[in-house]
């Protein structure tokens, strides 16, 4: 007894002197202002920690007392104290003063700008400066907060709830606190991250999307990828965007100068920073950065201003100034939101050019060790870059004392009984009813929620009915959805249900069951919408869309073979009936204007149809191939993304067979490449290409014909690189080869912020061409001009262009219309 006793007090003694073998304290300026994000390290290391915003920091001591502490912070004159140090805790209060900063008799005196000098030699060593920091190891320590102000209770109808109860009586405070601890590396193009440790608030399974690769921004690159590409101030073409002022100088704490310059832009809509960059003499490296940019500069629209602050410190080993510290600020309000946050981000024990192996790089960018989640409170209080304020402390403690009974069954049925009752907008747009803790979900649809038009069913709509299974653990998703469809002047009824099964969030194996009765398109991507079919029917006496009866059952599954590459399978039964005009009803007529028939392929013809009743079985077997696909590997899910580098590619085979028609059987196999990239500063280049070829296909059924995405609305929504402005829906239909390419490129302002007046419109310039390539038809090509995000405020949405097509010698010019949410 006595020995467990003794071990228990050696264990306490020991806990105790590793719990409090720290040095504590705040850093102020003269006034008592405290000073977040003050840069706090030993002296020959760049370890250590920071600030929070109270000016509060913890450091860590591992072995001597016997140290030299390093306090860093921008503006202000560095400081060194070598404490006599006791007994630890050990409290260490400074007070920083504020940097003197000189211009000496030269600079004043010359007749060229100082700041040229610099920022000269600071873009011709940008390269080798760059070269030094291409491969490294580091540890990596993130935090995300994000807060509300004066949060709206609804929107469009619906209760916002009190965002997981970090909301204060004003509907203020925080509604995202993480924080994560990772080990990072990087060689040349290639980045690796395993999160150690995750953290969300509110959340004991949560894993945060704080990740370093988001937020590796270095300004060695001729552009910053920040939600745009923005042109870094010292780019080789930096003096087409920017004019310098050298501020100040100032010596280091390894008595290096270090000029202050203030980055201005020559256009202030232009993709640039605003702000000061921080040039050390003769070694030309960053010191510092701390710049300003808005959300349109970037595209990050829900953002007002949004701050990047980079804090660097020399490594005397590696000879170089390494990033310790980062901080991104911002402002955001779009839809009546408005608030504020911070993600920051620390960096220690680096270790450049370390001899990586091939296989240290996969496309596994992201991973968690076992377990990350789960880390206890002592163990974020020892490795904590950065201290957590009062407000985090309390937003820890009140949302994971809240989460457990969140979970309870009692308070989500709760909350589901007030969202679950019926009112007036349940019979409009649907009713939904939920039962969150059980992951159940049914819904219901009314016909006033898809009510649409059509001169083949005239006014028509239904009820739908779904039911969705979900077990997020498992990463599950059972769906039953059925629909019943009426035709008021068809006086036809359509059923159609389905039955859906996902069996887990990593390959994201599909299948799905489906049968039912419905009037399609002959081109199943439509290329023109119910809406748009509708309002142009009623309003212009333009029935574009053409349908027949399809019958079917069919069984679809899909899953990811290995990364990179998917496979889609498709085997289905078809029995294809003609359908015609049964109304001639319209809003707004005109006596030179009236329907054609539902014949596509003679719009005069109101007797005959394009296709005649047969069944048919057709396969379809598609591979996608993201070429050198990254992916972020969570524990609950693999999230895939492709890079600008490589573009994607399908390859398709479609085979019709065993038709009560024999000359309805075909096989056609098909191939797509598209991709879509930044070109540098002069905006993103985009193209698509298509194209396939029929064995055996000269008299099979129009509807199985390759289609082609054409458009007389003069209004294209969605993605242009899939459709054309001009061409007729089916003109050009073909049973042959083919093929078809799309390209474009958005100048992203490149072009339009540099001419005066339309600058202020701050929209994108875009030009496209398309062609198409039929065996039976000479080429079809379309070229157009277009100014896009167009619009009001943040609302940028609108495309408006100019388009003009040939086609055997003739030209035919138009206005599109662009709506892109």
């Amino acid at each position: 007894m006595k020995v467990k006793l003794l071990f228990c007090f050696i264990f306490f003694m020991v806990f105790q002197y590793h719990l409090f073998s720290q040095i504590k304290g705040k850093v102020t300026d003269k006034d008592g202002t405290p000073l977040p994000f003050v840069n706090i390290y030993f002296e020959g290391t760049i370890n250590g920690t920071t600030t929070n915003d109270n000016g509060i920091y913890e450091l860590e001591l591992n072995d001597s007392l016997d140290v030299t502490i390093v306090y860093k912070y921008l503006g202000y004159t560095t400081k060194k104290i070598t404490p006599s140090i006791a007994q630890l805790p050990f409290i260490l209060d400074v007070v920083l003063q504020e940097e003197t900063l000189q211009l000496n008799e030269v600079a004043v005196t010359a007749k060229e700008n100082p700041a040229i000098r610099v920022i000269k030699n600071a873009i011709k060593q940008r390269a080798e400066n760059r070269k030094k920091l291409e491969d490294f190891t580091a540890d990596f320590y993130s935090k995300g907060l994000i807060r509300i102000k004066d949060a709206p209770k609804k929107i469009l109808g619906q209760d916002l709830g009190d965002y997981g109860g970090g909301l204060d009586s004003t509907r203020s405070g925080i509604i995202y606190l993480s924080e994560t601890i990772s080990k990072i590396a990087k060689s040349k193009n290639e980045f690796k991250e395993k999160i150690v440790a995750s953290k969300v608030s509110g959340d004991d399974n949560g894993f945060s999307f704080n990740n370093a690769s988001d937020v590796n921004f270095s300004f060695y690159g001729n552009t910053v990828e920040f939600g745009n590409q923005l042109i870094s101030p010292i780019a080789d073409n930096a003096f087409n965007y920017y004019r310098y002022r050298l501020i100040g100088t100032f010596y280091d704490d390894h008595n290096n100068l270090i000029n202050q310059i203030k980055v201005i832009p020559k256009r202030s809509k232009d993709r640039v920073f605003t702000g000061d960059i921080y040039i050390v003499e003769n070694k030309w490296s960053i010191y510092a950065a701390d710049f300003k940019v808005t959300g349109l500069q970037t595209q990050i629209l829900p953002a007002d201003t949004i701050s990047l602050t980079q804090d660097f410190i020399y490594s005397k080993v590696d000879d170089t100034y390494l990033k310790v510290l980062q901080s991104i600020d911002f402002q955001y309000g779009i839809f009546g939101f408005k608030g504020n946050g911070r993600f920051t981000a620390g960096y220690k024990n680096y270790k450049l050019n370390p001899e990586f192996e091939k296989k240290d790089f996969t496309n596994e960018v992201l991973s968690f060790a076992d377990n990350a989640n789960k880390k206890d409170s002592l163990y974020w209080n020892k490795v904590r870059a950065v201290p957590l304020t009062l407000e985090e402390q309390n937003d820890y403690q009140i949302k994971d004392s809240l989460e457990v009974i969140r979970k309870s069954q009692k308070y989500l049925d709760s909350v589901d009984a007030v969202g679950n009752k019926l009112n007036l907008g349940s019979l409009l747009f649907g009713y939904t009813y939920s039962n969150t803790f059980k992951e159940k979900f049914f819904t219901l649809t009314t016909p006033f929620a898809n009510t649409q038009f059509n001169t083949v069913q005239g006014w028509n709509g239904g009820f739908g009915f779904d039911y969705l299974k979900l077990n997020k653990e498992k990463g599950t998703r059972l769906n039953l959805a059925t629909s019943f469809n009426y035709g008021l002047s068809e006086k036809r009824f359509r059923p159609k249900g389905s039955l859906s099964y996902r069996f887990n969030n990593f390959s994201r194996p599909f299948l799905s069951f489906s049968a039912g009765s419905e009037a399609k398109q002959f081109n199943n991507t439509n290329p023109i919408t119910p809406f748009g079919n509708t309002f142009v029917s009623l309003l212009f006496e333009k029935n574009f869309a053409k349908f027949y009866e399809r019958n079917f059952s069919e069984v679809f599954y899909s899953q990811e073979i290995t990364n990179g590459i998917y496979a889609f399978l498709n085997l289905g039964f078809e029995d294809r009936q003609a359908l015609f005009n049964t109304t001639d009803y319209v809003l707004f007529g005109s006596d030179n204007s009236e329907y054609t028939s539902n014949n596509p392929l003679n719009p005069d013809d109101f007797e005959n149809s394009a296709v005649e009743a047969h069944n048919i079985f057709k396969f379809s077997f598609t591979t996608r191939i993201r070429f050198n696909q990254k992916y972020l590997n969570y524990p609950d899910g693999k999230f895939n993304y492709s890079e600008d580098r490589y573009p994607t590619l399908l390859l398709g085979y479609e085979k019709g067979f065993a038709s009560n028609t024999s000359s309805n059987n075909f096989d056609q196999f098909k191939i797509r490449l598209y991709q879509n990239f930044d070109v540098a500063n002069k905006g993103r280049f985009a193209y698509n290409f298509r194209a396939g070829t029929f064995l055996n296909g000269e008299n099979i059924s129009f509807i199985d014909y390759q289609h082609f995405n054409g458009n007389r609305t003069r209004i294209t929504r969605g993605n242009y690189l899939n459709s054309f402005f001009l061409l007729p829906y089916y003109n050009f239909s073909t049973n042959k080869n083919y093929f078809e390419g799309h390209l474009e490129h958005n100048f992203k302002g490149f072009i339009m912020q540099k001419i005066p007046l339309l600058n202020k419109l701050n929209a994108h310039l875009i030009l496209s061409g398309k062609i198409l390539a039929t065996t039976a038809n000479q080429p079809y090509s379309e070229f157009g001009i277009a100014l896009g995000n167009l619009g009001w405020n943040k609302f940028r949405f609108l495309r408006f262009g100019y388009v003009q097509r040939h086609f055997n010698g003739i030209t035919e010019n138009g206005i599109n219309v662009g709506l892109q949410f």
